[in-house]
């Protein structure tokens, strides 16, 4: 008998969305959907921002230095992240495809990789200021503001195509 896996394969093989897709959706999607596990013991979930960088298999999240998200890291750093992209309600069901991505969280400890994460988050979000070499938001801001790095351990992504 194999040894169990941390995660499992996806049951509906034909729904499987190709790489080429799953990155593109991960790089455009406007924001994901953050799953823990609380202190408390109850799965706390909340949708946030995020960039994605592919060279570091990984995505970026800011918040503040202290919150339920913070308590819930420090005590369990696995998590799950989901994004969705297109949807369409059809009778009796839906289109969609989805990225589900497995992984760990830390706070980025590091001034220049918290800096070049925030940079991306702003370009991603603001590209009308992506040029901007002195940017007094981040600069004010960066004392009390935290990144998180989620290093990626599993990618999953699926769709239902509309026929």
């Amino acid at each position: 008998m194999p040894a169990p896996t941390a995660f499992r394969p996806v049951r509906r093989k034909d729904r499987l969305l190709d790489d080429t897709a799953a990155e593109k959706l991960l790089l455009q999607g406007e924001y994901g959907f953050l799953a823990m596990c609380a202190p408390e013991g109850y799965g706390y979930g909340i949708p946030i921002s995020y960039v994605y960088r592919p060279e570091e298999e990984c995505l970026y999240f800011h918040c503040a230095r202290e919150g339920h998200k913070i308590d819930a890291i420090a005590q369990n750093a696995r998590v799950s992240f989901c994004v969705v992209g297109r949807t369409q309600v059809m009778p009796y069901t839906t289109a969609y495809e989805s990225v589900h991505l497995f992984g760990r969280v830390a706070p980025v400890e590091d001034d220049d990789e918290r800096l070049k994460a925030l940079v991306a988050l702003r370009d991603k979000y603001n590209p009308e200021l992506a040029h901007t070499s002195n940017d007094t938001y981040i600069r004010r801001s960066f004392d009390r503001t935290a990144v998180l790095r989620l290093t990626i351990e599993h990618r999953s992504a699926k769709c239902k195509q509309l026929k």
